[in-house]
């Protein structure tokens, strides 16, 4: 077989790459501009221009026209990263995210648990605090409440774990379209069961804790799809 050659542009994203990880540049980081970063990456402008392009399709730069290049959020992660938008049956969909959350969550609490330090469980309280304002608001309380299990994932010392966020983002919302937001107390409860046990660095509460809420989310669940399929069957 004849070996495999990289191009010019392949290298050149690999060299950007490299700047950002040697840069230590965070999300929403700013690179230099198209003639500095040909100079440093030895390249012609229509090479850095088709690297760029590369890296902005895998979601690692943003361009801004006008303004600049950025690296950016959720870096490497695409937004829909497994196709879940192809899945045709929903209602099993978000029944399989939430077993895959159940697999994994009350473990990652219970690492969480067992590496917090007071700062951040400090932190995480304030999030938790958040996701019940948006309840008494009367608002969408989505995006709080996966703010609130991401920290969660970042706590836990993982560096796996927080890549997930855009899965347990997207099971979250797609749970709460399905079940209104109608578990506003069992969700305040025990996402302040979970806070407690990590402040307390007790990693079997934080794991019975989460194992709960999510027990709480599956059961909500269950009842919708069963109020769903008997309004089905009778139109």
């Amino acid at each position: 077989m004849t070996p495999s050659h990289k191009s010019l542009a392949d290298t050149t994203a690999e060299g950007i790459i490299k700047y950002i990880i040697d840069n230590k540049l965070k999300e929403g980081a700013q690179l230099p501009n198209e003639t500095t970063l040909s100079s440093l990456m030895g390249v012609g402008r229509s090479t850095l221009r088709e690297a760029i392009r590369a890296l902005v399709s895998r979601n690692i730069l943003t361009v801004q026209q006008g303004s600049g290049i950025y690296v950016c959020h959720n870096t490497g992660v695409a937004d829909d990263p497994l196709g879940f938008i192809f899945i045709e049956n929903k209602e099993k969909l978000v029944a399989d995210l939430l077993e895959f959350r159940m697999m994994i969550e009350p473990r990652v609490a219970a690492l969480a648990a067992s590496k917090a330090t007071p700062d951040q469980a400090e932190e995480l309280l304030h999030l938790a605090e958040r996701v019940a304002e948006c309840y008494d608001l009367g608002k969408s309380h989505s995006e709080a409440d996966a703010i609130f299990h991401a920290k969660i994932a970042e706590i836990s010392g993982n560096v796996i774990v927080p890549q997930l966020e855009p899965l347990i983002m997207h099971a979250i919302d797609m749970l709460i379209d399905i079940t209104h937001s109608e578990l506003k107390e069992e969700t305040i409860k025990t996402h302040m069961a979970i806070v407690n046990a990590i402040q307390k660095n007790d990693p079997i509460a934080a794991q019975d804790a989460m194992t709960l809420h999510l027990i709480y989310n599956r059961d909500r669940l269950r009842k919708a799809n069963e109020k769903s399929s008997l309004n089905n069957s009778h139109q």
